[in-house]
């Protein structure tokens, strides 16, 4: 091989050597263009993803901010109904507490009278027109409502004939119920009966659902007056028992002295005509000094008798008394009462009888020509601490015998003579002892 071929061979390796080198390089260009397209859909895929993400982030974040406040809105409207329920609690609490109460109050005898009559005869004849009204609804079908277009297997008679059944029945149950609460009626218990007789009515409500079955509002609201009539009607009656014991204790007082007093003026007039005839004898024998001595007890007798006749003509006139019984009813209790007795202490000992167990001990006796008005006038003063206040023939106070000294001191003046503070009560305190 000559030099020009070699320099031929030289020349088209150098031509190859350049090709190649051309073709790496656009290889290459083409390859960093391809990269730096991808690289750019690289940025742009992320740059989408980024935006999305804040986008989603700010929508989530938006959603935070909208559960947050829906939150603090719930929140507050469940802090708004807690508030409200407390309230209500306390409300239904009060009731309860003055429900209480008045059922205390009422087993004591301060009663509310829902209807004012004027006696019980009067709550009688309107408690029987009432249940007469009853009666009428019951028989006119207007005690019980039901569902009007009830069928049973496509027949509206047996449809009609079963709700008519099941109305009865339901109406029978209701009624057991209210007579059962009338029977056993007592005045502190109304409230608690009215409730029952309207759980009872719900129960049937709830029972009779199906059919509409259901006790009509008139209906209802007979039977709860029937209820309210009697408690009436049961007071009224019990109060009118309790004026006609007092009166006829009354009139065995009256009775008591009236029978003292002529048993005294019959023992004075019977005196008086022996005193009497002794005088005559006395003067037809002469004897001056036995005569004046006779005189003037014949002028005892008759001043005796003349305060006797008074006493019988003043049915105001008498003693007022101040006893206790610590053994019985502690030491800061006193009953304070009265009498016509032309022996006070008679009185006391009947007091001193099976109902108590031990006698009761005489603090003061005050005779006065206005005894009653003493004795207003001791109520009043002691009104508060009255142990009774339903009742003003119970007449105990829950005071001390000094307190009553103060005020008799106060009230009956040259007339208190003698007052004993302290109470004997031989009885309960031997018994202590023993």
């Amino acid at each position: 091989m000559d030099a020009l071929q070699v320099l031929d061979a030289l020349q088209l390796a150098r031509e190859e050597a350049e090709a190649l080198r051309e073709a790496a390089s656009a290889e290459a260009e083409r390859l960093l263009a391809e990269a730096r397209d991808e690289v750019a859909r690289e940025r742009e895929a992320a740059r989408r993803e980024r935006k999305e993400a804040e986008a989603q982030a700010r929508e989530e974040s938006k959603k935070a901010v909208r559960d947050v406040g829906r939150a603090r809105k719930e929140a507050e409207a469940l802090r708004k109904d807690t508030h409200q329920a407390r309230e209500r609690l306390a409300e239904l609490r009060a009731q309860v507490v003055t429900t209480d109460e008045v059922a205390l109050l009422q087993e004591v005898g301060i009663y509310a009278y829902r209807h004012q009559l004027q006696d019980a005869l009067a709550y009688r004849s309107r408690l029987e027109s009432l249940q007469a009204r009853i009666k009428t609804l019951a028989r006119e079908g207007n005690a019980v409502l039901s569902a009007q277009h009830w069928t049973v297997n496509g027949s509206a008679s047996a449809g009609r004939k079963m709700v008519r059944d099941f109305s009865k029945l339901m109406l029978r149950a209701y009624n057991a119920e209210a007579d059962y609460a009338v029977r056993t009626m007592r005045p502190h218990r109304l409230d608690s009966l009215v409730d029952r007789l309207y759980k009872s009515r719900e129960t049937i409500a709830r029972l009779g659902a199906t059919m509409n079955i259901r006790i009509s509002d008139a209906y209802h609201d007979a039977r709860v007056r029937e209820l309210q009539l009697t408690a009436d009607f049961l007071q009224k009656k019990e109060e009118e028992k309790e004026a006609q014991r007092e009166i006829r204790a009354r009139e065995r007082e009256e009775a008591a002295a009236q029978r003292e007093l002529e048993r005294e003026r019959e023992k004075l007039n019977k005196e008086m005509g022996h005193y009497q005839s002794a005088l005559e004898r006395l003067r037809l024998r002469g004897e001056d000094d036995a005569v004046a001595e006779m005189e003037a007890k014949l002028a005892e007798i008759e001043e005796a008798l003349s305060s006797v006749e008074a006493r019988a003509a003043n049915v105001r006139a008498g003693y007022v008394y101040v006893i206790s019984n610590v053994g019985a009813f502690g030491d800061r209790m006193v009953k304070i009462g009265l009498t016509r007795r032309l022996e006070p202490l008679e009185r006391i000992y009947e007091l001193s009888g099976a109902s108590v167990p031990f006698r009761f001990d005489v603090h003061a006796l005050i005779f006065s020509k206005d005894a009653v008005g003493l004795e207003t006038q001791l109520h009043r003063e002691f009104a508060d601490h009255r142990v009774n206040r339903v009742n003003a023939r119970k007449e105990f106070f829950r005071v001390t015998p000094a307190e009553v000294r103060d005020a008799l001191q106060r009230y009956a003046g040259q007339h208190l003579v003698e007052f004993t503070e302290e109470p004997q009560a031989l009885e309960w305190r031997a018994s202590k002892a023993s």
